[in-house]
């Protein structure tokens, strides 16, 4: 019996050491969903605010992108790209686009279970809408400004 001093602890550090790191890899996980999940959600609000706003407007990434704030760290307006395709799938403008297409493309998830830090290429998220307004609508002749939807 004099000989066993020490063997809990031993033991603790074996499950221990297993336990800590399946609970960092579920929270990695749970964290890793998160992600996909903001991505999605992303692509799904570039696409609406497209179809509703002006095609030359300059804010919609920013829109689309949670107005800056930081869900997520990385995710930037490089990442976003909008489309305007005809029925063909082709890129198109004018009365000839028939869907908005927006990418959240080349996004990396930080994997940071401790000890097994890895950076994790995320797929392309793509949501395609049909064309809306576009930013125009019926023009009120006794209305100089109505024409044009200001999505800023």
């Amino acid at each position: 019996m004099k000989y066993q001093k020490g063997v809990y602890a031993v033991e603790f550090a074996i499950v221990g050491g297993f336990f800590l790191f399946l609970l960092f890899a579920i929270i990695e996980v749970g964290r890793l969903m998160f992600t996909y999940n903001v991505l999605h959600e992303a692509s799904r609000r570039a696409a609406r605010i497209a179809v509703v706003c002006q095609i030359d407007d300059t804010d919609i990434s920013n829109m689309a992108l949670f107005y800056g704030a930081n869900l997520i760290p990385n995710l930037s307006p490089s990442n976003l790209t909008i489309s305007y395709l005809d029925e063909a799938g082709n890129t198109a403008t004018g009365i000839d686009i028939a869907l908005v297409r927006a990418d959240i493309s080349n996004y990396q998830h930080q994997f940071l279970v401790p000890g097994l830090a890895r950076v994790i290429n995320s797929p392309t998220f793509t949501t395609f809408l049909p064309r809306e307004s576009l930013g125009v609508y019926h023009v009120d002749d006794e209305d100089p400004g109505s024409g044009y939807i200001d999505c800023n």
